[in-house]
């Protein structure tokens, strides 16, 4: 069957916040302003990666607070996030109808959210992958150092990992050899960008520019304006509510976005 990839940021895109705002920071007895406020004082004050930094700032808070920062514990913070609506139903739902037309789909995360978290939430399963920051635990099993980094440029090169169909992080040696397009498992052009914010940018253009279709997501009709000016800068196909429900605008997109790359694929062939 052809393989299509549905390629998904988290935070504002299958959940409403940022995922340390449920549980961890209520965890480490801060509020939710307190904390984003001093990790962003940090990176502006020493003109420092805004994603390192609130990752120091989870370490450091957590050990002031004798928090044991395990692998368990994110997860089980994850366990605590929420999602929009239609979510948990979403991936068999767009499954059966790709299958029904002859598609193979495969669904990914690239977020500069946490891969601890994320492996921790009720969706966590669906995913051929999740492309995320992460931690090295040192012999006790804590959390001591950033492992991987995950800023808007950072997201691009995990887009070129999918299109060749290669699922390490720590491989930079096959991600930047030559290979044919058609011999590619998933070109461009099958591919389905889904984001909301500043950190998508790159890649939802990147996609959409080789072929592929980007959708930007917003929470609610406040935020619209702010998703629909992406589709006049041309750095997306659409932009709908974040409502992932059967005949909900995002899914009468991609079923007609599926479609297309069916038709598409056809006409080659013919």
């Amino acid at each position: 069957m052809l393989q299509v990839a549905l390629i998904y940021d988290f935070d504002g895109t299958l959940s409403p916040k940022n995922m340390q705002e449920f549980g961890f920071i209520q965890a480490i007895g801060k509020d939710i302003d307190e904390f984003w406020t001093a990790s962003n004082r940090l990176s502006q004050d020493n003109d420092a990666s805004s994603v390192l930094c609130y990752m120091y700032q989870m370490i450091k808070t957590a050990q002031a607070n004798d928090i044991s920062l395990r692998r368990e514990s994110f997860n089980r913070f994850g366990s605590m996030v929420e999602l929009f609506p239609g979510v948990r139903e979403w991936f068999q739902l767009i499954n059966d109808y790709g299958r029904s037309i002859g598609l193979e789909l495969h669904h990914y995360i690239n977020s500069s959210g946490l891969k601890e978290m994320i492996e921790g939430t009720a969706i966590a399963k669906e995913f051929e992958a999740i492309y995320a920051c992460s931690f090295l635990y040192n012999v006790d099993g804590v959390a001591f150092w950033p492992a991987v980094a995950v800023d808007y440029t950072t997201k691009t090169q995990f887009i070129f990992k999918i299109n060749k169909g290669i699922r390490e992080v720590s491989d930079n040696h096959r991600v930047n050899q030559f290979v044919q397009e058609d011999q590619r498992p998933v070109p461009f052009s099958r591919m389905i960008y889904f984001g909301d914010g500043e950190t998508d940018i790159p890649c939802m253009k990147l996609v959409k520019l080789s072929g592929g279709h980007s959708i930007a997501v917003y929470r609610d009709e406040e935020n619209r304006p702010k998703a629909e000016k992406l589709i006049a800068e041309n750095r997306v196909n659409f932009a709908c509510l974040a409502d992932y429900s059967e005949g909900s605008a995002i899914h009468q997109k991609v079923v007609k976005i599926l479609n297309k790359i069916k038709a598409d694929h056809e006409v080659v062939e013919e």
